[in-house]
């Protein structure tokens, strides 16, 4: 495996509790995967500060994931084409969708995230690898 690219990112989880309260809740909705969601309304029913966090750390994943892979939010990276799940071990797991998926098959892209959140943030890293040969990082003349 190669690295095809690596992304992080940092967010104010009071600015994700803001934008969720001035939007009805729909920016969960908008930014969330189906199955991130039912875990978002689950949490949030149980604390509303830890739904919040898991909301900024989801965030905070797509952002990271979308930087590795090189795309930044544009076609075909979208908020709800990309989940990140956990295992029961509680490791965390990218989950592509639709034409996500398929442009990161069609370039061999698998990758690893992590998520962490304290009162005030939640950050995420990811490492994007592929079985391709890595492109030179440097070029020397001769």
């Amino acid at each position: 495996m190669a690295i095809y690219g690596i992304g992080t990112d940092i967010v104010q989880v009071s600015r994700i509790a803001a934008v969720l309260e001035r939007t009805g809740g729909r920016f969960a909705e908008k930014v969330l995967g189906p199955d991130e969601l039912r875990v978002f309304h689950a949490r949030r029913a149980r604390s509303e500060v830890r739904g919040i966090a898991f909301l900024a750390t989801r965030f905070s994943a797509k952002e990271a994931f979308s930087k590795a892979i090189g795309l930044g939010m544009h076609w075909p990276m979208t908020w709800r084409a990309l989940q990140t799940l956990n295992h029961p071990s509680g490791e965390p797991y990218v989950v592509a969708s639709g034409e996500l998926a398929d442009w990161l098959a069609a370039r061999g892209i698998t990758a690893r995230v992590t998520v962490s959140d304290e009162r005030d943030y939640a950050v995420s890293f990811v490492v994007a690898e592929t079985d391709a040969a890595p492109a030179p990082v440097f070029r020397t003349t001769p």
